[in-house]
């Protein structure tokens, strides 16, 4: 896994910040969807590389709850967790006992639950 990371980490697209970051999310079937981070110069238009990874699964025909596992490198030596943005979108799609797993770019890593990373998500049942 952190050899495809690094090797993605090569296409994303972050001339402002120059902090890349690479994801690849693993479906239940085996299948992997790739995302980068892409940046824009209107910073909101943003969009992190997890959440263009699941919307690439989305896109393909994937729903909720066939999403296995989620990993996700940085081009820093620091390892770093997920937005919050992108922590509510793991938490639509992800049942909470899955693992997120988090690599610096030395390939040294930190494993989490969606339960850990998104203890008290707003969901569906908020809505209601």
């Amino acid at each position: 896994m952190v050899d495809k990371l690094k090797k993605l980490l090569e296409n994303s697209y972050s001339p402002y910040s120059h902090f890349r970051v690479a994801c690849i999310v693993t479906m239940k079937d085996g299948n992997e969807f790739y995302g980068v981070n892409v940046e824009n110069a209107s910073y909101g238009s943003a969009i992190c590389a997890e959440r263009n990874a699941i919307t690439s699964a989305i896109t393909a025909g994937y729903k909720e709850n066939d999403f296995e596992a989620l990993s996700v490198m940085v081009s820093g030596h620091q390892i770093s967790t997920c937005c919050f943005m992108c922590r509510q979108v793991i938490s639509e799609f992800f049942e909470e006992d899955k693992v997120i797993t988090c690599y610096n770019l030395n390939g040294d890593f930190k494993k989490f639950t969606v339960k850990e990373l998104c203890p008290e998500p707003f969901s569906k049942g908020d809505l209601q």
